[in-house]
């Protein structure tokens, strides 16, 4: 029998977006979100531990998402790759945090309800 006070779905978070929350996305954005003027894709790679593949592949995920611009140019005769996110990104980074941190929340919340409660099982219930 559900509790009224209960709402459906409550820890379903539905706002944990799936393109950021892949652990190479998130750090990727996280990286670009602290940097306003973007990152080269060396420094890119270096920050989040990534081989030019992997990162190569995150990034096309997330320039189809609207999520980073890249843009190519030379720094004298050298290829350079230069990575920012968009306002769009941004944005939907901002969201997912607000997510994250209700996530936290409910999770500290969950906490000091278990450091009260005692630990007897509801008549009828044995151990597994």
């Amino acid at each position: 029998m559900s509790d009224k006070k209960t709402i459906d779905g409550r820890y379903a978070y539905e706002g944990l977006d799936r393109v950021l929350h892949e652990k190479a996305r998130l750090g990727i954005v996280t990286s670009l979100a602290a940097r306003a003027d973007g990152l080269l894709f060396t420094d890119l790679k270096n920050l989040c531990n990534l081989t030019d593949g992997n990162l190569s592949r995150h990034l096309t995920v997330l320039q189809e998402a609207g999520i980073v611009e890249i843009h190519k140019g030379y720094r004298g005769r050298r290829p350079q790759t230069l990575t920012r996110l968009t306002e769009a990104g941004r944005r939907r980074y901002l969201e997912y945090i607000a997510v994250l941190e209700a996530v936290l929340a409910d999770a500290v919340d969950a906490a000091k309800v278990a450091r009260k409660v005692r630990r007897v099982l509801p008549e009828g219930f044995s151990p597994a």
